[in-house]
């Protein structure tokens, strides 16, 4: 791996959500405590807004502290009294993507909260379920551009939680491995994310949800995962609808224990944290590493913020249980998970990432070099760079494709090797306050929710949005809450959305107008996305 390729995707994962944290939340015009609801742990009392039932901090999980840290989700022990579930849980422990890290942090994060307009049981709304982004290393349910208000006003039941990232996540070790009857880990953040969904299946019918019409979606980090989740044996019948969001492959994935793409196994960067901690000597690294401080294990274990380091990564491993294999090659065997999918990608995704890169003709010409192999002076012939401004303009445009753009469109094509259809987008509004930047990332989650506040700083964030962006978001969550509701976006007075077949290449453009085409940067896409199989099949 290059040092720009490794500056690349420090970069990604540190500004994955950049600036979603600062998002102001909504008042609730009124707020009454609301009849308890029966889980299968205990009873629990929420709040009501304007009719709408709103639970936070519910338990999906034991807190996996002491000896469960590195270790699968336990189940929550019952409780007697009825549960106050109206505060949001602690987030968990994490870098920051600007700034301080958050003050809630905690250990103990596995939570989940629940927004619903269900008015009695017998209603079974369509349920969804966020995954968050962050680069695996930030990010929480709680973050106030998920507040679920006015997507289940749109009437599905929205929920969103926590799962371990960073080292508590993501951290394997030989040890951990043999400790589990599956020899396998690291990949604790995702048995979260199972957890969770297993919770919503066994709970989402007392709070009026349908728990055969569950849809999980997310952006970024959550949109790999949500690709994860529909290639792993472990969720296989937990959702039944999938959507990804920027659905990023720019960094290859960490095997187990084989190095693949230059990337060390996950279990040797585990016995490097145990160094650091001054746990490798001990009798048993593993005790000695759990009576460490998250604090200190997150110190030691923190990533690089510069491209001349080497340093750890997070993010899902190829283990053999949790996730076989790369989740694409997978979608092209046609073992994913038969149900409908819905995807796609911005149309500035790597202008975000731009803002904290000096980006030069040689570093861009290195990129390309270290990435393409034999068919750089192909990239660079099509995407040239004569000047700084030139490479810039060029890495923006080669980034986006070949991170974002062109792998969401391979997962779109493979889902022609079941029978369950794919819808593919492409969302291309640029807001006036954001014409510096264009479609950048993370942009369209705020038009997903219903929550058009800016997510990066703003003069006047007043006029960031106008008529078109309130109209775009209004169209976007009827989209997201029809497929929710019967596997397939269209309903009458909104454009409609072909199925995705590779041959037409036909997508929606979710933009100044919402309309159907075809040919999304077919010659790019047939070209990257020939490096990046290459590349994934070393």
């Amino acid at each position: 791996m290059t040092r720009l390729t490794r500056f690349l995707l420090t970069t990604l994962i540190l500004l994955a959500v950049v600036g979603i944290s600062c998002a102001p939340s909504k008042s609730p015009t009124s707020a009454t405590l609301e009849d308890p609801i029966q889980t299968d742990s205990g009873l629990v009392s929420g709040t009501i807004i304007d009719g709408l039932r709103i639970y936070k901090g519910i338990p999906f999980a034991t807190p996996p502290v002491g000896n469960l840290r590195w270790k699968p989700p336990q189940p929550v022990a019952p409780w007697q009294d009825i549960r106050q579930c109206t505060e949001f849980g602690p987030v968990p422990h994490q870098w920051a993507a600007l700034g301080p890290p958050p003050t809630n942090s905690n250990e103990d994060c596995l939570y989940l909260n629940v927004w619903t307009p269900a008015k009695k049981q017998s209603d079974r709304l369509p349920v969804m379920v966020w995954l968050y982004g962050g680069g695996f290393r930030f990010g929480s349910g709680s973050t106030p551009l998920y507040d679920g208000v006015n997507l289940a006003n749109h009437g599905a039941i929205v929920v969103t939680f926590n799962y371990r990232v960073g080292t508590m996540g993501f951290t394997a070790h030989p040890l951990l491995s043999k400790e589990s009857e599956h020899n396998s880990s690291g990949n604790y953040g995702i048995l979260d994310q199972i957890a969770a969904l297993q919770w919503v299946q066994k709970n989402i019918s007392a709070f009026g949800g349908d728990p055969t019409r569950i849809t999980i979606f997310g952006e970024s980090a959550g949109a790999i995962s949500v690709a994860c989740l529909m290639a792993s044996p472990l969720a296989k019948g937990l959702f039944q609808r999938a959507i990804s969001q920027s659905l990023a492959e720019l960094g290859l994935l960490a095997h187990i224990r084989e190095t693949r793409f230059g990337i060390e196994p996950a279990e040797n960067q585990g016995e490097r944290l145990a160094k650091d901690l001054g746990c490798d000597t001990a009798p048993d690294p593993i005790a000695c590493m759990r009576t460490k401080s998250a604090e200190e294990i997150m110190a030691k274990g923190k990533p690089p913020t510069d491209y001349l380091s080497t340093g750890y990564r997070y993010g899902p491993i190829v283990d053999g249980w949790a996730l076989p294999d790369m989740p694409l090659n997978i979608f092209e065997a046609g073992k994913q998970h038969d149900i409908p999918y819905l995807l796609g990608s911005n149309a500035d995704e790597w202008a975000l990432f731009q803002l904290r890169l000096t980006t030069t003709v040689d570093s861009y010409q290195s990129y390309v070099k270290g990435t393409a192999g034999e068919y750089a002076q192909q990239v660079l012939t099509m995407y040239p760079a004569t000047n700084d401004e030139q490479a810039k303009t060029s890495a923006k445009e080669v980034l986006t494709l070949y991170a974002f753009t062109c792998p969401a469109k391979a997962y779109a094509a493979a889902m022609d090797k079941v029978p369950a259809k794919a819808y593919f987008y492409q969302f291309t509004r640029v807001p006036p306050g954001a014409t510096q930047l264009g479609a950048f990332h993370a942009l369209e989650i705020g038009y997903v929710f219903g929550n058009l506040v800016p997510i990066l700083p703003t003069p006047d964030p007043e006029t960031y949005f106008d008529d078109t962006d309130r109209a775009l978001s209004e169209t976007m969550m009827r989209y997201w809450t029809q497929f929710a509701a019967n596997g397939d976006p269209n309903q009458k007075e909104l454009p409609p959305w072909p199925a995705y077949d590779a041959k037409t290449d036909q997508y929606l453009e979710l933009g100044d107008n919402v309309q159907v085409k075809s040919g999304l940067c077919t010659e790019a896409c047939t070209l990257f996305q020939k490096i990046a199989k290459e590349r994934r099949n070393r």
